[in-house]
């Protein structure tokens, strides 16, 4: 049976005094049947032809199933401007509501804070601007200080349980629009108040989230060793069926564990052919010393690596090709400690590189100066002189393995 405007209101009462958060949530979205029933009930409805409704529940809940309406019906009109008006009038009323109320009511907040992201990507297509987006973390970064300022509550029942969440759908909406340095204001807002209950407390979604945007960010900022950590912790604790975001943190992990001499198997890049499109001639290039095939790798790859935003770690984890290749005439040389510059000159034309014996001095120059090979040049003779003990240490040992300089 279809539901009626009065039957709605009565759903919502019924939730409110029962203090049932989940129901609530569902009664709020958009997408929910009930929406469809009540576009039927009001073909062309306005604020005025639905204040009739005022006071028939109490404030702000009137004023919240009167937008509720016009929301329903502006999304199903394609009008999607208009609905993110009144889906943040909406939000403004429940804001009044929330504040006064302790955790029970997270899940319709997080329901309608949700539903207006999307809404504002919706319109923002329309327009192809991002103002909506922009205005919309705006509205949810409301949110937080409402969540922080609950001091009363006890911490089981605290709005504080909606901090980690709320700061993962900003950095969302940010991200989407391009907006990332805007990501620090809701950063320095989580540090300023050190009463938050730890990370490890939240629920794993919300900490998932929160540690890629964080990793990701500091990707960004080329802090790669805070990057690494974040990103690991995110992919190790996500859900084993959330596939897509899986890719997602693995498309900047696995850049970063490659420069740490960790290369990714093949069973793991075969879960993700996207990733092992890309991925996998790298990959492979680093396992055969193969300077030619990776070069051939980062020309194809350009692109693509430019939109993920890995090209330079790709271009930074070059070096690593040139050192497996110093190291296979190491080993075509029994190991010994000491190896004439010219042989190494020779490994790098047989390849099919055109270099001058200095500029292949000066290679394994920097690669001792970066604790990528043990030893030293003796220049007059030419020699590189290596230790006898891990003349070519383990890459994953290096305390300094994001600081490679091409």
């Amino acid at each position: 049976m279809p539901i009626t405007f009065s039957e709605f209101l009565t759903m919502i009462a019924d939730a409110l005094s029962s203090q049932q958060g989940l129901n609530l949530a569902y009664l709020l979205r958009p997408t929910s049947p009930h929406g469809k029933d009540l576009i039927k009930e009001f073909r062309n409805p306005t604020r005025n032809l639905l204040s009739q409704y005022e006071g028939a529940l109490v404030a702000p809940w009137d004023d919240i199933a009167i937008s509720y309406v016009l929301v329903v019906n502006a999304v199903a009109k394609n009008r999607p401007q208009d609905a993110f008006k009144e889906h943040s009038s909406l939000i403004s009323s429940f804001y009044r509501y929330f504040t006064s109320n302790n955790g029970w009511t997270l899940p319709a907040l997080f329901a309608i804070l949700r539903d207006l992201r999307d809404i504002a990507h919706d319109a923002d297509v329309v327009t192809h601007k991002t103002e909506s987006m922009e205005e919309a973390a705006r509205i949810i970064t409301k949110a937080f200080a409402n969540c922080v300022a609950d001091r009363t509550s006890p911490i089981a029942e605290s709005r504080k349980w909606g901090v980690y969440y709320i700061v993962g759908l900003v950095m969302k909406c940010y991200f989407r629009v391009k907006r990332i340095s805007l990501c620090r204001n809701i950063l320095r807002a989580l540090d300023a108040n050190p009463d938050i209950p730890p990370l490890s407390s939240y629920p794993r979604s919300h900490q998932v989230t929160f540690r890629y945007y964080l990793g990701t960010l500091s990707f960004l900022n080329e802090d790669y060793e805070k990057a690494e950590k974040e990103l690991s912790l995110a992919y190790y604790h996500c859900h084993i069926d959330s596939v897509r975001n899986q890719q997602r943190i693995l498309a900047y992990l696995i850049p970063l564990r490659i420069l740490r001499g960790y290369l990714p198997t093949q069973e793991l890049l075969d879960r993700f052919p996207t990733l092992r499109d890309v991925y996998s001639p790298f990959s492979t290039a680093l396992r055969r010393a193969d300077i030619k095939a990776y070069d051939l790798a980062l020309d194809k790859w350009e692109r693509r690596l430019i939109d993920l935003n890995t090209w330079l770690i790709f271009e930074k984890a070059r070096e690593l090709v040139m050192r497996g290749l110093f190291r296979r005439v190491w080993v075509a040389s029994n190991k010994s400690t000491r190896i004439p510059i010219h042989m190494f000159h020779c490994a790098v034309r047989v390849i099919g590189m055109r270099v001058d014996v200095e500029e292949v001095e000066c290679f394994v120059a920097n690669m001792i100066y970066k604790g990528l090979i043990k030893g030293y040049i003796s220049h007059e003779r030419q020699t590189v002189v290596l230790a006898s003990n891990g003349a070519f240490p383990r890459l994953s040992d290096r305390k300094n393995a994001f600081t490679i300089n091409m």
